[in-house]
């Protein structure tokens, strides 16, 4: 089963097709993995890999925040009409733990357990400048800020993080993808540790080349409104 998702996006009667079970057992086998986060579904309900099997190890990560985070993003997706995520950092990606997509027109659709690399848009920016496990840098010191430093190949510099730190959210224009922009603030735990990155992203067409100054506001304000919600300590990946 998950091999076959491992691939996704893909529909029931694919699933049925690449495992050869029934397709009753095979709906049922994957629902009770969405259960535990190892296979999740897209916006067209087609089966993808969850956040447990894009991450690929054994490494906490925050499932009562992602419980949490739900009716936050969808708030802050009807309030602006745009595409809502959650981020965690996996070492030098970063995944995809939870989402709020738009339901018609042009969206940036970012599947839960999605995979995106730290060198590029407003998301992996946050994580950086808050970070305290930093990424390789091209040479000695090189890049570095007042706390997280830029990997190699990144599209934003030492000088983009302490920007974020000073005003407290992340954009991007273009970084990731072509006409696609973002706006990112950090979320915090009940220590003020920043332990995930939540996310705005749209066409620029709507967003505009100042996403921050158009939407900053409400990102940050989502932000808080999660890390101010009980979520409990944070359970072990391999937890039942």
């Amino acid at each position: 089963m998950l091999n076959a998702v491992e691939t996704g996006p893909v529909s029931l009667g694919e699933l049925v097709a690449r495992t050869g079970l029934s397709r009753a057992t095979a709906h049922r086998l994957a629902v009770a993995l969405e259960v535990h986060r190892l296979v999740g579904r897209d916006p067209d309900g087609r089966f993808v890999p969850g956040p447990r099997l894009a991450a690929g190890g054994a490494v906490p990560l925050p499932w009562a925040l992602v419980a949490a985070a739900r009716p936050v993003l969808a708030e802050l997706r009807d309030a602006t009409g745009e595409s809502s995520q959650l981020y965690v950092r996996h070492g030098e990606v970063r995944v995809c733990v939870a989402a709020a997509e738009r339901a018609s027109g042009l969206r940036d659709t970012v599947p839960v357990g999605s995979t995106l690399p730290m060198t590029a848009g407003s998301g992996a920016q946050v994580l950086l400048a808050f970070a305290d496990t930093p990424l390789p840098l091209p040479d000695p010191g090189a890049g570095a800020g007042t706390g997280g430093i830029t990997p190699v190949g990144a599209a934003f510099d030492a000088s983009a993080l302490d920007r974020v730190r000073r005003r407290g959210w992340a954009e991007s224009v273009g970084e990731r993808e072509a006409g696609l922009a973002s706006v990112s603030a950090p979320v915090r735990d009940a220590d003020g540790r920043v332990i995930a990155a939540l996310s705005l992203s749209g066409p620029v067409e709507r967003l505009t080349r100042s996403p921050g100054r158009r939407h900053g506001a409400a990102v940050v304000a989502a932000a808080e409104r999660l890390a101010a919600r009980p979520t409990g300590r944070p359970a072990q990946l391999l937890d039942p």
